[in-house]
């Protein structure tokens, strides 16, 4: 078995391991307490911001996977969109994304799941956090593009 993946429970022990969810807390503690997601906005500014935000949608993933409660996903979403709109402003959106922790409270949300059928106004809801954090995303990039081309 591969070092990465923790070890499993003995048979008929009654715990189940789950490697998935091991999986994206281990990327959110490595994203968010480590520090890496703020160091990688640090170190490119804007395109780091984006590449964090990439990085965390794994757990989103991982929700949508699960059939996780849209309104639940929403919030996911509009975390790593508050993250990444923070981040984008040099320095200051570093220091801020140091206390933010968007990974962590991700993790918590899916961890705490809850299913069910989602009405009308829940996917409504869940859209538009998803064009919020896209419309975020491309504003970053509309964002870097334009100062390339002022310095260049």
């Amino acid at each position: 078995m591969p070092a990465y993946l923790p070890a499993r429970a003995k048979r008929g022990s009654g715990t189940h391991v789950d490697y998935e969810l091991d999986r994206v807390k281990k990327l959110a503690r490595i994203l968010d307490h480590y520090m890496v997601d703020p160091l990688i906005g640090l170190v490119l500014p804007g395109a780091g911001d984006i590449i964090g935000s990439m990085l965390g949608m794994y757990t989103v993933t991982l929700a949508f996977k699960r059939k996780v409660s849209p309104v639940i996903i929403a919030r996911m979403l509009l975390n790593l969109a508050l993250d990444a709109l923070l981040g984008i402003v040099p320095l200051l959106g570093d220091i801020v994304d140091l206390g933010f922790k968007a990974n962590m409270k991700n993790v918590e949300l899916l961890s705490e799941r809850t299913t069910g059928k989602a009405s009308a106004k829940d996917w409504a809801f869940v859209v538009g956090a998803a064009l919020l954090f896209f419309g975020t995303i491309g504003l970053a990039i509309f964002g870097i593009v334009t100062l390339v081309r002022a310095i260049a």
